[in-house]
């Protein structure tokens, strides 16, 4: 039997998406099923978005730019000097997802072997992409205990080493919601000047933040021209995580050069859902205010009801739509799958991310999970009920 490569085998499985197969079994069986375990928000698509692909009459489905249509490009650099970045639309290149961005971005600034740091728990797929470009990740841990603030910029010196070449920050953070400050944006800023390092920011959820806090990108920092590296992603923001439509923005004119090599080689990103990413721009101030007061009673629901299970532990999210919650249990990895196949309250059960997956450094993270509040109060609710009763349930078991 020929050899699979040892790329592909140390590919991590998806903790967000491994146990699909246990979920559809349950669904075929009858069991409701209730997903908190990925970000696909219930919040409607824009309709200007759907609308512009349904009114959008070509002849021929041609092939887009490699870097994105221009009159995207420029439509997403107004949309970006209004949140307060200043950037061109020669500084922005569209991408099939954030995922591909990441991937380009991981390509530009890094070879076979290189590091980059990232404060853990992270969006499980950087160690996914990580593996594919043959980068390194090199974790550095936040904790529970304090929301999972950023560790202090003397842990992150300790880690620099002569093959690091990148900081990366999910802003706020999958899985753990936090917002990073203006001060830990610049400490890090001021870190990665010092070492002539990239600073690679996720800020696909900037509009998600909570409690009159306001995001704050790297791009806005003073001094980072060369440094700042921003992906982006229409996904969370509109409800368009089927249009797959991402972009890199950077005033670094060699990375941008060398991303659109990359960019060249997969041809271009996909038309229609241009077509819809841009329409979506026009999206008024008032959706993201009803959007943003919507996940606010959600998390607010979930926090105070997850607080309300014995031994549980819950970190309280300031942005996204996400929070990790610590079990009273050893295994959420088995916890999980013990719900969907056998743990059943009036024909329903939910779905988890287990949170070891959200984590490079190995043990850490084996008894939390990671739960989406995309779903409306009443399912939410419903969910807290399910879980205060199967944990009750597992322990009796003796698990």
């Amino acid at each position: 039997m020929p050899t699979l490569s040892k790329k592909g085998q140390a590919m991590p499985a998806s903790p967000i998406r491994k146990l699909v197969p246990y979920a559809e079994a349950a669904k075929k069986s009858g069991v409701e099923v209730i997903h908190l375990n990925i970000g696909q928000p219930d919040i409607k698509t824009p309709p200007q978005a759907l609308e512009a692909v349904r009114n959008f009459h070509i002849d021929v489905l041609e092939y887009s730019r490699s870097e994105g249509n221009e009159s995207y490009r420029a439509k997403l650099a107004e949309y970006y000097r209004k949140v307060g970045i200043d950037v061109g639309k020669e500084e922005i290149l569209v991408t099939t997802g954030g995922s591909e961005a990441l991937s380009f971005v991981m390509n530009c600034v890094a070879d076979l072997g290189d590091e980059i740091i990232i404060p853990e728990p992270f969006y499980a797929n950087y160690n996914g992409f990580a593996t594919a470009t043959g980068v390194t990740v090199v974790p550095i841990a936040s904790g529970i205990e304090n929301n999972f603030a950023l560790p202090p910029i003397a842990d992150f010196e300790s880690y620099i080493g002569p093959r690091t070449r990148a900081i990366l920050l999910c802003n706020p953070g999958n899985p753990t919601g936090y917002l990073y400050s203006r001060e830990e944006i610049r400490s890090l800023a001021e870190l990665v000047r010092r070492h002539d390092l990239f600073l690679i920011a996720d800020e696909v959820y900037r509009e998600f933040a909570y409690d009159g806090a306001e995001h704050y990108s790297i791009l806005q920092e003073e001094g980072l021209r060369e440094h700042a590296v921003v992906v982006d992603s229409v996904s969370k923001r509109y409800s368009m995580c089927g249009a797959r439509i991402g972009c890199i923005i950077t005033r670094n004119a060699a990375l941008m050069q060398t991303a659109l090599k990359f960019a060249q080689a997969r041809l271009s990103p996909p038309t229609f859902a241009q077509v819809a990413s841009e329409a979506a721009l026009d999206t008024p101030p008032s959706y993201f205010e009803g959007v943003i007061a919507e996940y606010t009673r959600r998390r607010d629901l979930l926090v105070e009801e997850l607080r309300k299970i014995p031994g549980i532990i819950v970190a309280r999210p300031r942005g996204a739509f996400y929070c990790m919650v610590e079990l009273p249990i050893r295994d959420a990895d088995h916890f999980a799958q013990w719900l969907l196949e056998d743990f059943r309250l009036d024909g329903a059960t939910v779905m988890l991310a287990p949170a070891a997956g959200f984590y490079a450094t190995p043990g850490l993270g084996e008894n939390q999970v990671r739960i989406a509040y995309v779903l409306e109060e009443k399912l939410l609710r419903k969910a807290v009920n399910i879980l205060r009763a199967a944990l009750e349930k597992y322990r009796e078991d003796g698990y």
